[in-house]
């Protein structure tokens, strides 16, 4: 009687620690059990250089939505970007999204400037207006190659 006793509360230790376990998986591995609420929209830029998938969709400041799917289109030579945004959030069809960095050297994440427009944006549609990420290292390498000659 003793052994079992022993082995049950041994045995419901273990499944609490499993438990627990899965849940700092779940909530700090930022890892989606269902599938995610909203639509999706894509962008094409020239370059997302640094922007990785996950990133966050903002406007205002405000996250609307995150990166789901980070593609090479190879029609158009461009990046195609995917992303969910969160339902009730309406994007007018000239709205503009940018790749923007998080401070100095931070994270890159995607900028939406809302529009003017009536018409708006709907499931599997694309954005007609996006700004590619500034890339620092193409600069540099202009301003030192200037100063050579």
């Amino acid at each position: 009687m003793k052994s079992i006793n022993k082995e049950l509360y041994v045995g419901v230790f273990v499944l609490i620690g499993l438990l627990c376990a899965g849940y700092l998986t779940v909530v700090l591995g930022g890892v989606r059990l269902f599938s995610p609420k909203g639509y999706t929209l894509y962008a094409y830029f020239t370059s997302v250089s640094g922007l990785k998938t996950g990133a966050s969709i903002e406007m205002a400041g405000v996250e609307i939505g995150n990166v789901s799917d980070i593609m090479l289109d190879k029609t158009r030579l461009e990046a195609k970007v995917a992303f969910r945004i969160n339902p009730g959030i309406q994007l007018s069809e000239d709205s503009i999204a940018s790749v923007k960095t998080a401070g100095i050297i931070g994270e890159k994440y995607i900028s939406i400037s809302p529009g003017g427009s009536d018409i708006m944006l709907e499931d599997k549609d694309a954005f007609n207006n996006t700004e590619s990420t500034l890339d620092i290292e193409s600069l540099v390498r202009k301003f030192i190659f200037k100063n050579e000659h």
